[in-house]
């Protein structure tokens, strides 16, 4: 396993500004002054993600509109820092497809830490003007109802000592005070966390933050300040001691932390920003009214076929997403599972081309240069397919529409854990004890409609919907004998 800490050793020269000339030839690198690009955007959390998305997408807006530099803060650990100060910023960006492309990002002007006086520097600036945010979810130290949790031990923190904050809500607060007094702009504050309603979340916690320290700041924030919701969505690898050598193989300088990504990559952003926020729909951004609806085709699309690819596919043998997808009959059963029976229950959203979204997913899922195990995605089944899969069952009960193949994957989770029930394997899920008990007490006859009415899982909705129940006997009764195959027996075309 990499460690950052001890880095491989390495004869070749670093990658730096001064080095950039020795790059081999073929690898793309930033065009841009770098010298004179400006500092406008600032962010929280300097981690793999945010390198391999958001400053992508400054980057590529930097190559046309030279005006967008970024200082990333990590606000506890200086592992990034430790590895990027020595290479001024610079980093290599793997993207992982047919053909790997290899790219010097330059937009990432300095890492700095959250104690480091550059950070509060950096935010109370008259030329910042975006701030962005990958904390994770529990980094909005928010409760179930999405309000400020005044219990968590790092806001007790920080209302207790509010000018050396440590939490991200409280490092907002602060600078958002001081530019209040100072007579500067509001700031775009935009999460990048794949959190539903992110931007209202975080909102509702800076806003209930200062109701505690500074109820004065209250409507400055809310006239001069924008919280718009996003979604974020590229599947980002670990770096490991594999890119690091494939990465000096490929560029010909040391990179002590590269970054890889595949291919596809998207960012959706509410159209609640200021006038003179960065112009990213010229490299991609989408910009729209209603991120839920984005949300909503992503989790039923990317979400609800990958849980049915992990079910099925672990029962074809396979063990990663590629290996099930290079499986002709599991491929034709997600991409007919997505266009038949999931796609007609998505209220499509402004901008999107469906089948365009559903071929890209299908081209994601083939990617042989990322391994994504099923046995991942098969994690948390109890609390993941009343979201993926069991909505949209619902929907097309009511629309009259069929629901054969979103049964099958249904039927093939409850498979799933009956097998690891049997084999004695534990559950990656939080019902894990119930599931098993439950998975060891039923015959192969009555399983699947006792564990419907029993799990606690399936909603009233369902466990009395004869429409739903019949599909369901038809579905596993279609796994019985199971050995090495299920699809060539299912009927793929109602």
């Amino acid at each position: 396993m990499w460690n950052n800490n001890v880095m491989s050793p390495s004869n070749a020269a670093r990658l730096n500004p001064e080095n950039i000339s020795k790059l081999s030839s073929g690898v793309r690198c930033y065009d841009y002054d770098r010298d004179s690009l400006p500092v406008r955007v600032v962010h929280f959390g300097a981690g793999a993600f945010h390198r391999a998305h958001q400053l992508d997408y400054f980057d590529r807006l930097n190559a046309i509109d030279p005006n967008w530099g970024v200082c990333s803060a990590s606000l506890r650990s200086a592992k990034v820092k430790d590895a990027l100060e020595p290479q001024d910023g610079l980093y290599t960006l793997v993207v992982l497809d047919d053909v790997i492309e290899y790219r010097i990002i330059g937009t990432l002007k300095s890492v700095v830490l959250a104690k480091d006086p550059e950070f509060i520097e950096r935010l109370t600036a008259p030329e910042t003007l975006v701030v962005t945010l990958t904390i994770t979810e529990k980094g909005y130290c928010v409760t179930a109802d999405g309000q400020l949790d005044v219990e968590n031990p790092d806001i007790k923190r920080d209302l207790a000592t509010p000018s050396s904050p440590v939490s991200a809500i409280g490092w907002l607060a602060l600078c958002l005070s001081i530019r209040m007094e100072r007579g500067l702009n509001g700031l775009n504050i935009v999460s990048c966390d794949n959190l539903s309603g992110n931007g209202e979340k975080l909102r509702a916690a800076v806003l209930g933050y200062v109701q505690h320290t500074n109820p004065d700041l209250v409507s400055w924030i809310e006239s001069n300040c924008f919280f718009p919701n996003t979604m974020v969505d590229s599947i980002t690898p670990a770096t490991d001691e594999s890119l690091l050598g494939r990465v000096q193989d490929a560029i010909g300088l040391n990179d002590e932390w590269p970054i890889q990504r595949e291919a596809f990559t998207s960012w959706i952003i509410e159209r609640n920003v200021s006038e003179d926020f960065p112009d990213l729909a010229k490299v991609g951004v989408t910009f729209t009214s209603d991120v839920a609806a984005h949300e909503s085709a992503k989790l039923r699309l990317l979400n609800g076929a990958h849980s049915s690819l992990a079910y099925i596919g672990l029962l074809c043998g396979h063990e990663t997403v590629y290996k099930g997808m290079s499986d002709p009959d599991v491929m034709t059963f997600i991409a007919s599972l997505m266009r038949d029976e999931i796609a007609p229950s998505v209220n499509v959203p402004e901008g999107m081309d469906i089948e365009a979204y559903i071929n890209s997913l299908i081209s994601r899922f083939q990617n042989p240069e990322i391994e994504h195990l099923l046995s991942q995605i098969a994690w948390d089944g109890s609390q993941k397919l009343p979201f993926r899969l069991f909505q949209t069952v619902q929907d097309n009960i009511g629309a009259g529409r069929s629901i054969s193949k979103l049964c099958m994957g249904i039927c093939a989770w409850m498979e799933f854990v009956r097998r690891q029930a049997i084999s004695g394997t534990q559950l990656v899920d939080p019902k894990d004890k119930e599931l098993r008990a439950l998975a060891l007490a039923s015959d192969g006859k009555n399983y699947a409609e006792k564990f419907i009415r029993e799990s606690g899982v399936f909603p009233a909705s369902l466990r009395e919907n004869t429409i739903f129940l019949e599909n369901i006997n038809n579905s596993y009764a279609s796994l019985a004998g199971f050995k090495k195959n299920i699809l060539t027996r299912v009927e793929l075309n109602d």
